[in-house]
């Protein structure tokens, strides 16, 4: 069970240590940027991290780009904005490696939104670059978006590589009208093996605990335990930047409890999930 470093009340070391505390086992780690905080890769973060990892015993399991949100994937190819992406790509995989863990996060929201032909086009284009860097260094790169199944199944197609994957969300898909479990029976094993569990409405805020929204989340995690597929982590992205830390536990009971009924499977007890 994790936690997503910027939905809380504190960030770097400290979300390590409130984890712990909390009794998550995993963070996902959030990259920095303008309006996000310190970047990760600052000189001292990542030697930071790594020791408070080592001495609470919570798990650094993924870095997540959000601030590709305010860039833009979908770029014009060879412009001013894609060669910033791409070097904020860069120092992105290679925080990830420094750090150790699995999985890359990249958004497709807000100026990262695919929302036509030329923009799904763009992003992936440079997907298959990220992808083929991502694999070079023994990661995964995961992109988050809210494509319906089709088109989600055309761009993994389109990126063709062992390094890429789906990152699922419960609530994000839902949002625009799409059905998270149908997503899950369709994409199978392009789904990457840590997801997302958010409630709502709303997205951000004062957000229904999990189950009492109208994320579906039972039919979900059914969805993927009845699939086998493998889930390393659920890490838990509804909103604690409030910082009622009550409201974070009892949302982690709540996800041990689902997930022992919808017998997940663990990354450990399968095989082929990385590059």
């Amino acid at each position: 069970m994790g936690l997503a470093e910027w939905r809380l009340p504190c960030s770097g070391e400290q979300a390590l240590r409130l984890a712990a505390w909390v009794g998550a086992e995993g963070v996902q780690l959030e990259f920095g940027g303008p309006g996000r905080g310190g970047w990760a890769d600052a000189p001292g973060r990542v030697g930071a991290l790594l020791e408070t990892s080592s001495a609470t015993g919570v798990a650094l399991l993924a870095v997540a780009g959000n601030v590709l949100n305010d860039l833009g994937l979908a770029a014009s190819p060879g412009g001013r904005t894609e060669s910033r992406v791409r070097r904020v790509l860069v120092r992105l995989l290679d925080t990830a490696r420094e750090l150790h863990v699995p999985l890359v996060l990249v958004p497709s929201f807000r100026r990262s939104a695919i929302d036509g032909p030329r923009a799904f086009a763009r992003t992936a284009r440079l997907l298959a670059w990220a992808a083929a860097e991502a694999g070079a260094r023994g990661l995964l790169l995961a992109s988050e978006n809210v494509l319906a199944d089709e088109d989600a199944r055309a761009l993994v197609e389109k990126v063709a590589s062992q390094a890429f994957r789906l990152a699922l969300d419960t609530y994000n898909p839902v949002t625009v009208g799409l059905d998270a479990a149908r997503l899950v029976k369709a994409l199978g094993p392009a789904l990457a093996d840590q997801v997302h569990l958010k409630d709502g409405p709303p997205a951000v805020g004062d957000m229904p605990a999990l189950g009492m929204g109208t994320a579906r989340l039972e039919e979900t995690l059914a969805a993927l335990g009845a699939q086998r597929h493998p889930v390393r982590a659920l890490v838990l992205e509804n909103d604690y930047r409030d910082g009622r830390a009550g409201r974070i536990a009892a949302d982690l009971a709540w996800a041990r409890a689902a997930a022992a009924r919808h017998r997940l499977a663990t990354a450990d007890q399968t095989r082929g999930t990385g590059p």
